[in-house]
């Protein structure tokens, strides 16, 4: 079987977790390249900036080489694909409840860009509790990360939250 040659994993990834490494590492069974888009969105107030979030998931990923590139990019993601050559989109789902929200996406996107082409791939379950809302709700209050996100990335909430208080 061929591969595609790359393809786009869109996120905020405030923080990066176990749930989107899954993803990303399963992707690469069937491509070639998974960029990680790092949405810099202004109007939301992230833990992390983009590029710390950038770093992080190149931290992560630093043993696949080339294979798992992170970039931040603002405005449209069809625009962003354009950028990066790309027609292919990568969209995790956690639960049936995703499937939603994704959907209405992958229609806007397509809609925006009828080249535009959204592949959905469902997280292992023992990932699908995971979110990065719910990492920022347990690290402050001391509760364990260690399970839910990389060791990496652990350790940049530790940091963060300790700076805080």
């Amino acid at each position: 079987m061929s591969k595609l040659a790359r393809a786009i994993f869109p996120g905020s990834f405030d923080p990066l977790t176990l749930g989107h490494v899954d993803i990303i590492t399963r992707a690469l069974e069937f491509c070639e390249q998974v960029i990680v888009g790092v949405l810099a969105n202004p109007s939301k107030s992230p833990l992390f900036t983009a590029d710390e979030r950038v770093d992080l998931i190149e931290q992560h990923f630093r043993l696949y080489g080339e294979r798992v590139v992170a970039e931040s990019f603002s405005g449209l993601l069809v625009d962003f694909a354009k950028e990066q050559k790309t027609r292919v989109l990568l969209r995790g789902l956690r639960a049936t409840s995703d499937f939603d929200y994704e959907a209405q996406m992958a229609l806007m996107n397509r809609h925006l860009s009828s080249e535009i082409e959204t592949f959905f791939l469902m997280t292992l379950e023992k990932h699908s509790y995971i979110s990065s809302s719910l990492v920022k709700q347990v690290a402050p209050l001391g509760g364990s990360v260690e399970h839910l996100v990389p060791p990496v990335v652990a350790e940049a909430l530790m940091d963060k939250y300790e700076s805080v208080a």
